[in-house]
């Protein structure tokens, strides 16, 4: 389900909690979750087991969520909100840095911004629980996916750095720049996953060309 904003995914919750205890409890039981899914499975995981890591009742885990899938998912969602707020910390101490040495008002353009969203997602795949299994997406292929992660993630990442995207404003140049950071971010995808597994803590030879790729292809749309 996309949010109002419409690129911010909803996350799969039986009931949002209220009060700050019941948000506590939630986080706990997610926290579990993503370390269940760095030492098992997918297959393995069961909502028992995420309930005595969480230490709650497994009444509490139901009612969030009504199966493991829809805690997966939530976790997903929780990843790509993590991953944003990441980002715009990282962009604004470089904006304050740039200000602070220039005087001007800061604001790096969108290469510094795209080394950036390529850096955070590094630093999570490295260090996130659960991040290396389930990212942004259900762990496990589906067979009609209600939503298709890369496109949240590109959605999510053009309303982000909007203020660095800069294409005139008119219609025609803003749907062009929507396909080119979806398929930015599906060609990032896939060169990623294959620095991951030439090596574990991703080959720096194929970082720095997917960097190097996606320079130069959104050139031909933001310069």
């Amino acid at each position: 389900m996309i949010g109002q904003d419409g690129g911010v995914p909803i996350p799969p919750l039986r009931r949002h909690p209220v009060q700050r205890r019941s948000a506590e409890r939630l986080g706990r039981i997610l926290d579990a979750c993503a370390e269940l899914l760095d030492e098992i499975s997918y297959e393995e995981l069961s909502t028992r087991a995420v309930a005595e890591r969480a230490n709650v009742p497994i009444g509490s885990v139901y009612r969030f969520f009504s199966n493991k899938r829809a805690m997966a998912e939530a976790l997903a969602h929780r990843n790509l909100d993590e991953y944003a707020e990441r980002i715009t910390r990282r962009l604004a101490a470089s904006d304050a840095a740039s200000a602070s040495a220039s005087g001007s008002d800061g604001g790096g353009g969108w290469r510094e911004a795209m080394d950036v969203v390529v850096d955070e997602y590094l630093a999570m795949k490295r260090g996130a629980p659960g991040f290396a299994l389930v990212e942004f997406g259900h762990p496990v292929p589906a067979t009609a996916p209600p939503e298709q992660p890369n496109h949240l993630v590109a959605d999510r990442l053009r309303t982000l750095l909007a203020d660095r995207l800069r294409t005139g404003g008119d219609e025609a140049a803003e749907e062009r720049l929507r396909v080119a950071f979806l398929l930015a971010v599906e060609a990032a995808d896939a060169l990623l996953r294959l620095a991951f597994r030439v090596d574990p803590e991703g080959d720096p030879a194929i970082v720095a060309e997917t960097k190097e790729l996606l320079r130069a292809y959104l050139a031909r749309v933001l310069d």
